[in-house]
């Protein structure tokens, strides 16, 4: 009796089941639709074309975030010269009067989170949204633990201050799913 040999599947196979959550990181350092699927292309054809490098049975996902994150910030490197819209008036002009308070209080939201530094914004995504622990965002942003947990905790007091909260008040008490992932998934209180 011979034994068949043991194959292994592709790693390539489980790219595409990652592609939603590379977006809305893609999109929380962007901050623009088209940006963000031009950096999730180039994310995927860097990983696909590299897969090599990739270690089987590790995380597939966090290896494909890492290269976003890296290829984000290479990118940045490169157009510091471009003009930034620092008063806000195109992002002004993208603003839809929300329906509702609920509405209302994810734009401010929303603009607060947009005003953080893509430092801020990419371990708030990383550690509250995505769920990863803070050695996980430690090792896919190249920092220490600690440099991982204090910007947290410096991005969640700078959102607090600017949504004008006050000590002890709970922005999580009405706020949508959305605004609870960025600001609860760590257990840390936000006020």
């Amino acid at each position: 009796m011979s034994s068949a040999p043991v194959t292994h599947a592709d790693p390539r196979d489980e790219m595409a089941n990652h592609i939603p959550s590379l977006r809305a990181f893609a999109i929380s350092l962007t901050r623009n639709v088209s940006e963000a699927d031009d950096l999730v292309q180039e994310t995927i054809l860097k990983a696909w074309s590299n897969i090599e490098k990739f270690t089987v049975g590790t995380d597939m996902r966090a290896w494909m975030f890492t290269i976003l994150r890296n290829t984000f910030f290479s990118s940045k490197r490169k157009t510091r010269r471009e003009v930034s819209d620092t008063d806000g008036i195109h992002a002004a002009s993208m603003f839809e009067k929300p329906h509702h308070d609920g509405r209302l209080a994810f734009t401010d939201f929303s603009r607060a989170f947009d005003k953080l530094s893509p430092e801020h914004r990419e371990v708030l995504i990383l550690v509250g949204a995505n769920g990863y622990s803070y050695e996980e965002a430690a090792h896919m942003m190249g920092v220490a633990v600690g440099t991982a947990k204090s910007r947290a905790n410096r991005a969640r007091a700078k959102l607090c201050e600017m949504l004008g909260l006050a000590d002890g008040e709970d922005i999580l008490a009405e706020q949508s799913g959305a605004t609870l992932a960025v600001m609860g998934r760590s257990g840390i209180q936000a006020a």
